[in-house]
């Protein structure tokens, strides 16, 4: 029997069993899922696709924002309808290669309902987690007036698809084996000149399935306490955008140019008298806006213009990730 054990094979090693961790459970989900269901104080940067190519100066700007202390990278989409890089290319790169967790702008502009969902569950299986949704600028606003706009779907129609792949299915009902576990999202503007519609339309959105919303940047706390109040205490998780404006120049484009964005005249008036001290102001003017607001809010999503990530981290210097205030809410994602 001794030499019979001495020469039999080992026997082999048990299975590996690896259980994926409950969906249920936020943290398991993503990073932002999971500080925003702590009750923590999210800072997300965006960060543009370059035109051509080559991330390199994107890459080295996310590896400046996470050592700034930021939280997540929101990666945009050919903002503006004008060409740039895969935004699903450089969140993977940035998740792989920076090792800070993203969020994808997924516009509906540029794919027909089974480009959505393949390139979904592409991101899904690269690591991605945090979609934003969005129905996307019509190409007519950027270089190729021309092109063909897609949209089989907006974006209350694409929180439904990314719901039902987070249920197991495509939208056409046929399974795609193991759920998704997406981390749903979408924009508001609570500056909007029509408040009621973009109200209506938000309610939609978290019908479908939203599970946080972005804004458009503000520049006064009025429109923020607005929408607060319409939408009551059953509301998801609010990142208050803020963008800070770099001189009169840059201010009367933003609120004349870009849809979503509206700029109160006292703002454009204080950025007009600061002449070439404008990025100080800017600076300074969000600054403000966020101290006020951080305890009403669960979270900053800051758009540096221009590339200037060193400007959005300093406006970010006056919170930092860390338990919200007594009597600031929470919510699960």
């Amino acid at each position: 029997m001794a030499a019979d054990r001495a020469t039999a094979p080992p026997s082999p090693p048990p299975p590996l069993v690896v259980e994926e961790p409950s969906s249920t459970d936020p943290a398991s989900r993503s990073l932002l899922a999971g500080k925003l269901s702590q009750g923590e104080f999210v800072v997300s940067v965006e960060v543009d696709p370059p035109r051509g190519a080559r991330p390199k100066k994107m890459i080295e700007g996310a590896q400046f924002l996470k050592a700034s202390g930021v939280d997540v990278i929101n990666v945009a989409d050919s903002p503006m309808a004008r060409v740039r890089m895969s935004s699903l290319a450089l969140a993977s790169m940035i998740s792989q290669q920076v090792g800070v967790e993203t969020i994808l702008h997924f516009p509906c502009r540029d794919r027909n309902l089974m480009g959505i969902q393949s390139d979904l569950m592409g991101a899904h299986a690269l690591g991605i987690r945090n979609i934003l949704a969005l129905t996307g600028d019509p190409p007519r606003a950027g270089d190729y007036p021309n092109a063909t706009a897609v949209f089989d779907v907006d974006s209350v129609g694409l929180i439904r698809v990314l719901k039902q792949l987070n249920a197991g299915t495509d939208l056409a009902g046929n399974s795609i084996g193991e759920p998704t576990r997406f981390m749903i999202g979408c924009a508001v503007n609570p500056a909007s000149e029509d408040i009621p519609t973009e109200l209506e339309r938000f309610a939609k959105k978290l019908e479908a399935g939203a599970e946080f919303t972005m804004t458009q940047p503000l520049y006064e706390l009025e429109p923020l306490l607005r929408f607060l109040e319409a939408v009551g205490k059953n509301r998801v998780p609010v990142l208050l955008g803020l963008l800070p404006l770099q001189s009169h120049r840059h201010a009367e484009f933003l609120h004349n140019e870009v849809p979503g964005i509206n700029i109160p005249d006292r703002a454009r008036e204080a950025m007009k008298k600061a002449g070439d001290k404008g990025i100080e102001v800017g600076i300074e003017m969000c600054r403000e806006l966020l101290l006020k607001a951080k305890d009403m809010v669960e979270g900053a999503y800051l758009m540096p213009s221009f590339g200037r990530y060193e400007v959005v981290a300093r406006v970010a210097e006056v919170v930092r990730s860390g338990p919200r205030a007594q009597g600031a809410s929470s919510h699960a994602g």
